[in-house]
Protein backbone atom coordinates (compact mmCIF):
# COMPACT_ATOMS: atom_id res chain seq x y z
CA UNK A 1 0.00 0.00 0.00
CA UNK A 2 1.20 3.07 -1.20
CA UNK A 3 1.43 5.57 1.47
CA UNK A 4 1.18 9.25 1.11
CA UNK A 5 2.98 11.91 3.29
CA UNK A 6 1.19 15.60 3.55
CA UNK A 7 3.64 18.14 2.84
CA UNK A 8 3.90 20.91 5.61
CA UNK A 9 3.35 24.65 4.38
CA UNK A 10 4.56 27.15 6.67
CA UNK A 11 2.50 30.26 5.96
CA UNK A 12 4.65 33.20 7.07
CA UNK A 13 2.13 35.36 8.17
CA UNK A 14 2.73 39.34 8.21
CA UNK A 15 0.44 40.99 10.93
CA UNK A 16 -0.67 44.36 9.51
CA UNK A 17 0.68 46.24 12.36
CA UNK A 18 4.43 45.51 11.02
CA UNK A 19 3.14 46.56 7.73
CA UNK A 20 1.66 49.59 7.98
CA UNK A 21 4.43 51.43 10.18
CA UNK A 22 3.34 55.63 10.22
CA UNK A 23 2.67 58.86 11.83
CA UNK A 24 -0.81 57.24 13.30
CA UNK A 25 0.31 54.43 15.22
CA UNK A 26 3.97 55.09 15.92
CA UNK A 27 2.14 56.59 19.12
CA UNK A 28 1.51 52.97 20.33
CA UNK A 29 5.35 52.32 21.16
CA UNK A 30 7.05 52.83 23.74
CA UNK A 31 10.22 54.99 22.36
CA UNK A 32 12.72 54.32 25.49
CA UNK A 33 12.33 50.68 24.80
CA UNK A 34 13.05 50.93 20.83
CA UNK A 35 9.32 49.78 20.02
CA UNK A 36 8.29 50.87 17.10
CA UNK A 37 11.71 50.45 15.25
CA UNK A 38 13.63 47.59 12.77
CA UNK A 39 16.59 46.09 13.78
CA UNK A 40 19.55 46.28 11.44
CA UNK A 41 22.49 43.47 11.21
CA UNK A 42 26.18 44.41 12.54
CA UNK A 43 28.03 45.44 9.86
CA UNK A 44 31.28 42.35 9.69
CA UNK A 45 33.16 45.67 8.91
CA UNK A 46 32.89 46.18 13.02
CA UNK A 47 34.00 42.94 13.84
CA UNK A 48 36.89 43.37 11.68
CA UNK A 49 37.87 46.35 13.32
CA UNK A 50 37.26 44.75 16.49
CA UNK A 51 39.88 42.25 15.89
CA UNK A 52 42.75 44.47 14.46
CA UNK A 53 42.04 46.67 17.78
CA UNK A 54 42.56 43.66 20.33
CA UNK A 55 45.56 41.99 17.95
CA UNK A 56 47.44 44.79 18.39
CA UNK A 57 47.27 45.51 22.43
CA UNK A 58 48.40 41.87 22.22
CA UNK A 59 51.06 42.41 19.78
CA UNK A 60 52.59 44.67 21.89
CA UNK A 61 51.82 43.04 24.79
CA UNK A 62 54.24 40.35 23.40
CA UNK A 63 56.65 42.50 22.54
CA UNK A 64 56.85 44.54 25.88
CA UNK A 65 57.45 40.94 27.39
CA UNK A 66 59.74 40.07 25.24
CA UNK A 67 61.68 43.04 26.03
CA UNK A 68 61.67 42.17 29.52
CA UNK A 69 61.92 38.53 29.36
CA UNK A 70 64.44 38.49 26.48
CA UNK A 71 66.41 41.79 25.78
CA UNK A 72 66.58 43.09 29.44
CA UNK A 73 66.02 40.21 31.42
CA UNK A 74 69.37 39.90 33.26
CA UNK A 75 69.62 43.44 33.82
CA UNK A 76 65.76 43.79 35.77
CA UNK A 77 66.34 40.23 37.27
CA UNK A 78 69.23 42.06 39.16
CA UNK A 79 67.08 44.80 40.55
CA UNK A 80 64.63 42.53 41.31
CA UNK A 81 66.26 41.01 43.44
CA UNK A 82 66.75 44.24 45.64
CA UNK A 83 62.90 44.74 45.15
CA UNK A 84 62.13 42.61 48.36
CA UNK A 85 61.52 42.49 51.90
CA UNK A 86 64.62 41.66 53.94
CA UNK A 87 64.77 41.53 57.82
CA UNK A 88 67.37 44.35 59.57
CA UNK A 89 68.76 44.39 62.92
CA UNK A 90 66.90 46.03 65.34
CA UNK A 91 69.38 47.65 67.75
CA UNK A 92 68.54 46.75 72.18
CA UNK A 93 69.30 49.98 74.06
CA UNK A 94 72.21 48.79 76.22
CA UNK A 95 71.09 49.21 80.24
CA UNK A 96 71.92 52.22 82.24
CA UNK A 97 74.05 52.59 85.19
CA UNK A 98 73.38 54.24 87.62
CA UNK A 99 74.84 55.44 91.26
CA UNK A 100 72.57 54.35 94.38
CA UNK A 101 70.63 57.97 93.93
CA UNK A 102 70.45 57.09 90.42
CA UNK A 103 72.35 59.41 88.75
CA UNK A 104 73.21 58.32 85.37
CA UNK A 105 76.76 57.29 84.67
CA UNK A 106 76.16 55.47 81.51
CA UNK A 107 73.27 55.23 78.74
CA UNK A 108 72.73 55.12 75.09
CA UNK A 109 72.51 58.57 73.62
CA UNK A 110 71.72 59.51 70.08
CA UNK A 111 73.65 61.29 68.29
CA UNK A 112 72.72 63.88 65.33
CA UNK A 113 73.14 61.70 62.75
CA UNK A 114 71.05 59.17 64.09
CA UNK A 115 73.55 56.36 65.37
CA UNK A 116 73.48 55.54 68.76
CA UNK A 117 76.69 55.85 71.16
CA UNK A 118 77.33 55.15 74.88
CA UNK A 119 77.88 58.27 77.12
CA UNK A 120 79.81 58.88 80.36
CA UNK A 121 78.69 61.94 82.08
CA UNK A 122 81.52 61.38 85.04
CA UNK A 123 84.17 60.26 82.43
CA UNK A 124 86.47 60.53 86.09
CA UNK A 125 85.19 56.97 86.46
CA UNK A 126 86.48 56.04 83.67
CA UNK A 127 88.60 52.68 84.65
CA UNK A 128 85.61 52.18 87.00
CA UNK A 129 82.75 51.81 84.50
CA UNK A 130 85.20 50.54 81.58
CA UNK A 131 83.53 51.54 78.08
CA UNK A 132 82.21 49.20 75.41
CA UNK A 133 82.72 48.66 71.34
CA UNK A 134 80.33 50.06 69.36
CA UNK A 135 78.01 48.10 66.60
CA UNK A 136 80.65 48.41 63.37
CA UNK A 137 80.06 48.49 59.59
CA UNK A 138 81.78 47.54 56.41
CA UNK A 139 82.73 49.48 53.45
CA UNK A 140 79.29 48.84 51.75
CA UNK A 141 76.86 49.76 54.66
CA UNK A 142 76.14 46.35 56.44
CA UNK A 143 76.67 45.76 60.26
CA UNK A 144 79.15 42.81 60.61
CA UNK A 145 78.98 43.63 64.49
CA UNK A 146 75.44 44.08 66.21
CA UNK A 147 75.66 44.67 69.96
CA UNK A 148 77.81 47.05 72.13
CA UNK A 149 80.12 44.91 74.02
CA UNK A 150 82.05 45.58 77.24
CA UNK A 151 85.36 45.76 76.73
CA UNK A 152 86.66 47.38 80.61
CA UNK A 153 85.67 47.76 84.38
CA UNK A 154 81.44 47.02 84.94
CA UNK A 155 80.68 47.51 81.40
CA UNK A 156 82.63 44.33 80.87
CA UNK A 157 82.40 42.72 84.47
CA UNK A 158 78.12 42.83 83.76
CA UNK A 159 78.07 42.25 80.33
CA UNK A 160 75.49 40.02 80.18
CA UNK A 161 73.06 42.08 82.23
CA UNK A 162 73.85 45.32 80.33
CA UNK A 163 73.39 43.75 76.49
CA UNK A 164 69.60 43.67 75.87
CA UNK A 165 68.13 41.49 72.89
CA UNK A 166 68.22 42.94 69.53
CA UNK A 167 65.08 42.90 67.32
CA UNK A 168 64.34 42.43 63.84
CA UNK A 169 62.51 45.12 61.80
CA UNK A 170 61.33 44.05 58.17
CA UNK A 171 61.86 46.84 55.38
CA UNK A 172 60.32 47.20 52.26
CA UNK A 173 62.49 48.63 49.01
CA UNK A 174 61.64 49.31 45.91
CA UNK A 175 63.97 48.41 42.74
CA UNK A 176 65.83 51.54 43.46
CA UNK A 177 66.61 50.90 46.77
CA UNK A 178 64.24 53.48 48.49
CA UNK A 179 62.11 52.34 51.68
CA UNK A 180 58.82 51.66 50.89
CA UNK A 181 57.54 50.31 54.38
CA UNK A 182 58.66 49.00 57.58
CA UNK A 183 57.35 47.31 60.69
CA UNK A 184 59.17 45.71 63.50
CA UNK A 185 58.48 42.01 63.62
CA UNK A 186 60.34 41.26 66.60
CA UNK A 187 60.60 44.18 68.88
CA UNK A 188 64.43 44.81 70.76
CA UNK A 189 64.28 44.22 74.74
CA UNK A 190 66.27 46.99 76.54
CA UNK A 191 69.02 45.92 78.87
CA UNK A 192 68.93 46.17 82.57
CA UNK A 193 69.43 48.75 84.50
CA UNK A 194 72.71 48.55 86.61
CA UNK A 195 72.67 50.35 90.41
CA UNK A 196 75.66 50.66 91.78
CA UNK A 197 76.43 51.56 95.47
CA UNK A 198 78.88 54.38 94.54
CA UNK A 199 77.64 58.49 95.34
CA UNK A 200 78.24 60.16 92.02
CA UNK A 201 78.92 63.18 94.49
CA UNK A 202 81.28 61.92 96.83
CA UNK A 203 83.01 59.70 93.87
CA UNK A 204 83.18 63.49 91.82
CA UNK A 205 84.97 65.47 95.17
CA UNK A 206 86.77 62.38 95.88
CA UNK A 207 88.44 62.19 92.28
CA UNK A 208 88.99 65.75 92.12
CA UNK A 209 91.44 65.91 95.35
CA UNK A 210 93.25 62.56 94.24
CA UNK A 211 94.14 64.28 91.16
CA UNK A 212 94.59 68.27 92.23
CA UNK A 213 96.69 66.56 95.15
CA UNK A 214 98.49 64.60 92.63
CA UNK A 215 99.42 66.82 89.90
CA UNK A 216 100.14 70.08 92.62
CA UNK A 217 102.85 67.45 94.30
CA UNK A 218 104.48 65.95 91.66
CA UNK A 219 102.75 62.43 92.14
CA UNK A 220 102.67 60.08 88.59
CA UNK A 221 99.86 58.64 89.98
CA UNK A 222 96.77 57.66 92.53
CA UNK A 223 93.99 56.41 93.79
CA UNK A 224 91.25 56.86 96.81
CA UNK A 225 88.36 54.18 97.78
CA UNK A 226 85.63 55.39 100.38
CA UNK A 227 83.47 51.86 101.98
CA UNK A 228 80.59 51.65 104.45
CA UNK A 229 82.30 50.00 107.03
CA UNK A 230 78.89 47.98 108.07
CA UNK A 231 77.76 46.68 104.88
CA UNK A 232 81.02 46.67 102.59
CA UNK A 233 78.98 48.91 99.89
CA UNK A 234 81.94 51.25 97.97
CA UNK A 235 81.01 54.74 98.04
CA UNK A 236 83.36 56.37 96.02
CA UNK A 237 86.41 54.24 93.94
CA UNK A 238 88.82 57.12 91.98
CA UNK A 239 92.12 55.81 89.76
CA UNK A 240 94.03 58.37 88.55
CA UNK A 241 95.18 59.36 86.17
CA UNK A 242 92.11 58.20 84.51
CA UNK A 243 91.16 57.98 80.71
CA UNK A 244 87.86 59.36 79.30
CA UNK A 245 85.61 56.33 78.01
CA UNK A 246 83.71 58.25 75.70
CA UNK A 247 86.75 59.13 73.65
CA UNK A 248 87.04 54.97 73.54
CA UNK A 249 83.79 54.67 72.41
CA UNK A 250 84.05 57.39 69.80
CA UNK A 251 87.58 55.95 68.59
CA UNK A 252 89.40 59.29 68.90
CA UNK A 253 90.64 61.75 69.17
CA UNK A 254 93.55 59.96 67.90
CA UNK A 255 96.12 61.96 69.87
CA UNK A 256 94.05 61.95 73.24
CA UNK A 257 94.26 58.00 72.65
CA UNK A 258 97.76 57.94 71.78
CA UNK A 259 98.20 60.39 75.30
CA UNK A 260 96.82 57.49 77.47
CA UNK A 261 99.78 54.92 75.94
CA UNK A 262 102.06 57.26 76.66
CA UNK A 263 101.09 58.66 80.35
CA UNK A 264 103.67 57.32 83.19
CA UNK A 265 100.36 57.72 85.10
CA UNK A 266 99.42 54.35 83.05
CA UNK A 267 95.77 55.25 82.79
CA UNK A 268 94.61 52.18 81.24
CA UNK A 269 95.57 50.50 84.59
CA UNK A 270 92.62 51.18 87.65
CA UNK A 271 95.00 51.68 90.08
CA UNK A 272 92.68 51.41 93.41
CA UNK A 273 91.90 47.70 92.82
CA UNK A 274 95.04 46.51 90.13
CA UNK A 275 97.93 48.86 91.35
CA UNK A 276 99.92 46.89 94.35
CA UNK A 277 102.02 49.10 96.39
CA UNK A 278 104.21 48.79 99.18
CA UNK A 279 102.52 49.91 102.32
CA UNK A 280 104.71 50.92 104.66
CA UNK A 281 103.45 52.28 108.14
CA UNK A 282 99.75 51.91 107.36
CA UNK A 283 100.11 48.34 108.10
CA UNK A 284 101.28 49.06 112.17
CA UNK A 285 97.55 49.41 113.49
CA UNK A 286 96.67 45.95 112.02
CA UNK A 287 100.29 44.71 113.98
CA UNK A 288 99.22 46.37 116.79
CA UNK A 289 95.52 44.35 116.65
CA UNK A 290 97.12 41.30 116.37
CA UNK A 291 99.90 41.72 119.18
CA UNK A 292 97.67 42.93 121.52
CA UNK A 293 95.20 39.96 120.74
CA UNK A 294 98.17 37.77 120.70
CA UNK A 295 99.22 38.72 124.46
CA UNK A 296 103.10 39.86 122.85
CA UNK A 297 102.21 43.04 124.16
CA UNK A 298 99.96 45.23 126.31
CA UNK A 299 98.30 48.73 126.46
CA UNK A 300 100.24 49.97 128.28
CA UNK A 301 103.99 48.38 127.18
CA UNK A 302 106.47 50.81 126.65
CA UNK A 303 109.73 50.49 124.29
CA UNK A 304 112.59 53.35 124.19
CA UNK A 305 111.75 54.20 120.44
CA UNK A 306 115.95 56.22 120.06
CA UNK A 307 115.19 55.82 116.48
CA UNK A 308 117.20 52.93 115.90
CA UNK A 309 117.55 49.15 116.95
CA UNK A 310 120.78 47.50 116.97
CA UNK A 311 121.24 44.26 116.43
CA UNK A 312 124.17 42.07 116.80
CA UNK A 313 125.39 39.85 113.99
CA UNK A 314 125.00 36.50 115.08
CA UNK A 315 127.45 34.86 112.01
CA UNK A 316 130.03 37.86 112.49
CA UNK A 317 130.79 38.53 115.88
CA UNK A 318 131.61 42.25 116.84
CA UNK A 319 129.75 43.33 114.20
CA UNK A 320 125.92 44.89 114.18
CA UNK A 321 122.88 45.62 112.09
CA UNK A 322 121.53 49.05 112.54
CA UNK A 323 117.71 49.62 111.89
CA UNK A 324 117.04 52.91 111.71
CA UNK A 325 113.13 54.22 112.16
CA UNK A 326 112.30 57.94 111.16
CA UNK A 327 112.74 59.40 114.23
CA UNK A 328 113.64 59.34 118.24
CA UNK A 329 110.24 59.33 120.09
CA UNK A 330 111.70 58.24 123.63
CA UNK A 331 109.23 56.02 125.59
CA UNK A 332 105.90 54.82 123.60
CA UNK A 333 102.92 53.08 124.08
CA UNK A 334 100.91 51.32 121.09
CA UNK A 335 98.51 54.10 120.91
CA UNK A 336 101.65 56.74 120.87
CA UNK A 337 103.35 54.22 118.48
CA UNK A 338 100.63 54.05 116.14
CA UNK A 339 99.89 58.05 116.32
CA UNK A 340 103.64 58.93 115.53
CA UNK A 341 104.31 55.79 113.56
CA UNK A 342 107.21 54.34 115.61
CA UNK A 343 109.42 52.14 113.68
CA UNK A 344 111.37 51.18 116.61
CA UNK A 345 108.15 49.77 118.52
CA UNK A 346 107.06 48.06 115.43
CA UNK A 347 110.26 46.60 115.39
CA UNK A 348 110.50 44.97 118.48
CA UNK A 349 107.08 44.22 118.57
CA UNK A 350 107.08 42.62 114.69
CA UNK A 351 110.71 40.07 115.80
CA UNK A 352 111.19 41.25 119.49
CA UNK A 353 114.04 42.87 120.65
CA UNK A 354 116.48 42.18 123.64
CA UNK A 355 113.75 41.00 126.72
CA UNK A 356 110.32 42.14 124.57
CA UNK A 357 109.07 39.10 122.72
CA UNK A 358 107.88 39.45 119.24
CA UNK A 359 105.32 37.81 116.94
CA UNK A 360 107.83 36.61 114.77
CA UNK A 361 106.86 35.93 110.70
CA UNK A 362 104.24 33.67 110.94
CA UNK A 363 102.44 35.19 113.67
CA UNK A 364 102.88 38.36 111.38
CA UNK A 365 101.62 36.67 108.25
CA UNK A 366 98.44 34.84 109.90
CA UNK A 367 97.24 38.48 110.83
CA UNK A 368 97.94 40.43 107.65
CA UNK A 369 95.69 37.84 106.16
CA UNK A 370 93.24 38.04 108.88
CA UNK A 371 92.70 41.33 107.60
CA UNK A 372 92.87 40.65 103.83
CA UNK A 373 95.90 41.03 102.72
CA UNK A 374 97.57 39.37 99.89
CA UNK A 375 94.63 38.00 98.43
CA UNK A 376 92.10 39.62 96.12
CA UNK A 377 89.50 41.37 98.24
CA UNK A 378 86.91 40.04 95.78
CA UNK A 379 85.16 43.21 95.10
CA UNK A 380 82.76 42.95 91.40
CA UNK A 381 85.59 44.66 89.31
CA UNK A 382 87.87 42.14 86.46
CA UNK A 383 91.75 41.66 86.81
CA UNK A 384 91.75 42.53 90.69
CA UNK A 385 95.51 42.53 91.84
CA UNK A 386 96.18 39.91 94.95
CA UNK A 387 99.43 41.70 96.42
CA UNK A 388 102.22 39.76 98.35
CA UNK A 389 102.71 39.25 102.51
CA UNK A 390 106.50 37.93 102.60
CA UNK A 391 106.99 34.87 104.30
CA UNK A 392 110.42 32.48 104.30
CA UNK A 393 108.79 30.12 102.09
CA UNK A 394 107.54 33.01 99.66
CA UNK A 395 111.69 34.33 99.51
CA UNK A 396 112.88 31.02 98.96
CA UNK A 397 111.27 30.95 96.10
CA UNK A 398 111.31 34.28 94.73
CA UNK A 399 114.88 34.77 95.96
CA UNK A 400 116.30 31.36 96.63
CA UNK A 401 117.35 32.60 100.13
CA UNK A 402 116.82 31.79 103.66
CA UNK A 403 114.91 34.27 105.97
CA UNK A 404 116.64 36.85 108.49
CA UNK A 405 115.68 38.79 111.37
CA UNK A 406 115.74 41.91 109.43
CA UNK A 407 112.78 40.76 107.01
CA UNK A 408 111.17 40.35 109.76
CA UNK A 409 111.62 43.90 111.38
CA UNK A 410 111.01 45.25 107.71
CA UNK A 411 107.88 43.33 106.88
CA UNK A 412 106.19 44.60 110.19
CA UNK A 413 106.43 47.97 109.03
CA UNK A 414 105.32 47.02 105.99
CA UNK A 415 108.09 47.48 103.89
CA UNK A 416 110.41 44.84 102.48
CA UNK A 417 108.35 42.75 99.86
CA UNK A 418 104.93 43.67 101.32
CA UNK A 419 102.45 44.62 98.33
CA UNK A 420 98.95 46.15 99.20
CA UNK A 421 96.00 47.32 96.45
CA UNK A 422 94.11 50.46 98.02
CA UNK A 423 91.02 48.47 97.99
CA UNK A 424 92.69 46.14 100.46
CA UNK A 425 93.70 48.34 103.01
CA UNK A 426 90.22 50.42 102.74
CA UNK A 427 88.24 47.01 103.45
CA UNK A 428 91.22 46.07 106.37
CA UNK A 429 90.37 50.10 108.46
CA UNK A 430 86.55 48.70 108.13
CA UNK A 431 87.40 45.93 110.08
CA UNK A 432 89.20 48.13 112.25
CA UNK A 433 86.51 50.16 112.67
CA UNK A 434 83.77 47.86 112.96
CA UNK A 435 84.75 45.80 115.67
CA UNK A 436 86.29 42.96 113.21
CA UNK A 437 83.97 42.26 110.75
CA UNK A 438 86.13 41.85 106.93
CA UNK A 439 83.60 42.85 104.37
CA UNK A 440 83.61 41.93 100.63
CA UNK A 441 83.88 45.27 98.66
CA UNK A 442 80.78 45.51 96.51
CA UNK A 443 79.43 48.06 93.66
CA UNK A 444 76.46 46.50 92.87
CA UNK A 445 73.40 47.72 95.66
CA UNK A 446 71.67 44.87 94.65
CA UNK A 447 74.12 42.33 95.84
CA UNK A 448 73.54 41.06 99.55
CA UNK A 449 76.62 42.09 101.90
CA UNK A 450 79.30 39.34 102.68
CA UNK A 451 81.78 39.28 105.15
CA UNK A 452 84.09 36.91 107.46
CA UNK A 453 84.91 37.80 111.40
CA UNK A 454 88.58 38.70 111.76
CA UNK A 455 89.69 36.65 115.48
CA UNK A 456 90.79 39.48 116.86
CA UNK A 457 89.92 40.88 120.45
CA UNK A 458 87.29 43.75 120.50
CA UNK A 459 89.43 45.84 123.23
CA UNK A 460 92.48 45.44 120.78
CA UNK A 461 90.81 46.94 118.46
CA UNK A 462 89.70 49.90 120.61
CA UNK A 463 93.44 50.49 121.59
CA UNK A 464 94.09 50.87 117.79
CA UNK A 465 91.15 52.81 117.79
CA UNK A 466 92.19 55.30 119.89
CA UNK A 467 96.07 55.55 118.83
CA UNK A 468 94.97 56.17 115.27
CA UNK A 469 92.16 59.09 116.43
CA UNK A 470 95.54 60.23 118.01
CA UNK A 471 96.99 60.37 114.48
CA UNK A 472 94.00 63.30 113.57
CA UNK A 473 93.89 65.61 117.22
CA UNK A 474 97.63 65.60 117.88
CA UNK A 475 100.44 63.82 115.55
CA UNK A 476 101.11 63.21 111.81
CA UNK A 477 97.27 63.22 110.56
CA UNK A 478 96.55 67.03 111.72
CA UNK A 479 95.13 67.95 108.77
CA UNK A 480 92.04 65.74 109.01
CA UNK A 481 91.48 67.27 112.12
CA UNK A 482 87.88 69.29 112.07
CA UNK A 483 85.65 70.53 114.22
CA UNK A 484 82.59 69.31 112.47
CA UNK A 485 83.79 65.55 111.60
CA UNK A 486 85.67 63.58 113.72
CA UNK A 487 88.33 61.37 111.81
CA UNK A 488 91.09 58.22 112.95
CA UNK A 489 93.66 58.21 110.24
CA UNK A 490 96.93 56.49 110.30
CA UNK A 491 99.58 57.51 107.21
CA UNK A 492 102.57 55.90 105.68
CA UNK A 493 105.28 56.59 103.25
CA UNK A 494 107.34 54.03 101.40
CA UNK A 495 110.51 54.73 99.34
CA UNK A 496 110.46 53.57 95.64
CA UNK A 497 112.88 53.43 92.87
CA UNK A 498 116.33 52.25 92.23
CA UNK A 499 118.07 54.57 94.79
CA UNK A 500 114.44 55.51 96.84
CA UNK A 501 114.66 58.59 95.50
CA UNK A 502 110.37 58.58 94.90
CA UNK A 503 108.12 58.38 97.75
CA UNK A 504 104.70 56.78 97.68
CA UNK A 505 102.01 58.54 100.17
CA UNK A 506 99.30 56.59 102.15
CA UNK A 507 96.53 57.40 103.95
CA UNK A 508 93.97 55.31 105.70
CA UNK A 509 91.30 55.36 108.39
CA UNK A 510 87.30 55.83 109.09
CA UNK A 511 85.05 58.20 110.24
CA UNK A 512 83.21 59.32 112.23
CA UNK A 513 85.30 58.41 115.12
CA UNK A 514 82.84 57.76 117.73
CA UNK A 515 80.46 55.96 115.33
CA UNK A 516 82.11 54.41 112.65
CA UNK A 517 80.40 54.41 108.76
CA UNK A 518 82.95 54.87 106.76
CA UNK A 519 86.30 54.12 105.85
CA UNK A 520 88.87 55.37 103.29
CA UNK A 521 92.46 54.50 102.14
CA UNK A 522 94.35 57.00 99.56
CA UNK A 523 97.76 56.18 98.16
CA UNK A 524 99.99 58.79 95.76
CA UNK A 525 101.98 56.92 93.64
CA UNK A 526 105.91 57.86 92.45
CA UNK A 527 106.29 61.51 94.16
CA UNK A 528 109.74 63.26 94.63
CA UNK A 529 111.82 62.24 97.94
CA UNK A 530 109.91 63.94 101.03
CA UNK A 531 106.78 63.97 99.66
CA UNK A 532 105.65 61.29 101.80
CA UNK A 533 103.09 62.93 103.71
CA UNK A 534 100.77 64.43 101.34
CA UNK A 535 97.86 61.53 100.95
CA UNK A 536 96.53 62.86 104.02
CA UNK A 537 95.85 66.28 102.34
CA UNK A 538 94.03 64.41 99.30
CA UNK A 539 91.35 63.83 102.06
CA UNK A 540 91.69 66.81 104.00
CA UNK A 541 90.83 68.64 100.40
CA UNK A 542 88.00 66.14 100.39
CA UNK A 543 86.38 67.24 103.84
CA UNK A 544 86.46 71.00 102.99
CA UNK A 545 84.67 70.47 100.01
CA UNK A 546 82.10 68.54 101.83
CA UNK A 547 81.48 70.70 104.58
CA UNK A 548 81.22 73.50 101.86
CA UNK A 549 78.28 71.41 100.14
CA UNK A 550 76.50 70.88 103.47
CA UNK A 551 76.95 67.26 103.07
CA UNK A 552 75.66 64.36 105.54
CA UNK A 553 79.40 62.63 105.00
CA UNK A 554 80.65 65.93 107.22
CA UNK A 555 77.82 66.28 109.57
CA UNK A 556 75.70 68.33 106.89
CA UNK A 557 71.93 68.62 105.72
CA UNK A 558 72.39 68.49 102.68
CA UNK A 559 70.45 65.27 100.58
CA UNK A 560 72.19 64.41 97.28
CA UNK A 561 70.10 64.83 94.16
CA UNK A 562 70.02 62.89 91.24
CA UNK A 563 70.66 64.21 87.65
CA UNK A 564 68.50 61.95 85.68
CA UNK A 565 66.32 59.06 87.93
CA UNK A 566 65.07 56.19 86.28
CA UNK A 567 61.86 55.66 87.28
CA UNK A 568 61.37 51.68 86.89
CA UNK A 569 64.78 49.84 86.80
CA UNK A 570 66.50 45.73 87.21
CA UNK A 571 69.18 45.27 88.67
CA UNK A 572 70.86 41.40 88.92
Amino acid sequence: MRLFRRKRTVIHEIAPDEIFLDASNLPKFDRARFEGRLEKAISPRVFAGLFAVLGSIILVLLLRAGSLQIVHGSTFAEESAHNSLEAETLFAPRGVITDMYGTVLAQDVERPDGSVRRSYPLPEMGQILGYVSSPKKDASGHYYETVESGKAGLEAQYNSILTGENGKVLTERDALGKVRSQGAIVPAKEGSTLRLTVDATLEKYLAQAVAETARREGFVAGAGVIMDVHTGAVRAIVSYPSYDPNVMVNGGPSDAIASYNTDAGHPFLDHAVQGIYTPGSIVKPLVAAGALTDGVITPSTIVDDTGRLTVADPYHPGHEFVYNGWRALGLVDVRKAIAWSSDAFFYTVGGGFKSQKGLGIDRLDYWYQQFGLGAPTGIDLPSEATGVVPSPAWKKSVFNEQWYLGDTYFTAIGQYGMEVTPVQMARAAGAVANGGELFVPRLIAAHAPASTHVSVDPSALAVVREGMRMSVTGALAGAINFPYVSVAAKTGTAQVGAHNEYDNSWVEGFFPYDDPQYSFAVVLERGPSGSGEQAVNVMHDLFVSLHSANSVYTGGTGAPVATKSIATSTTP
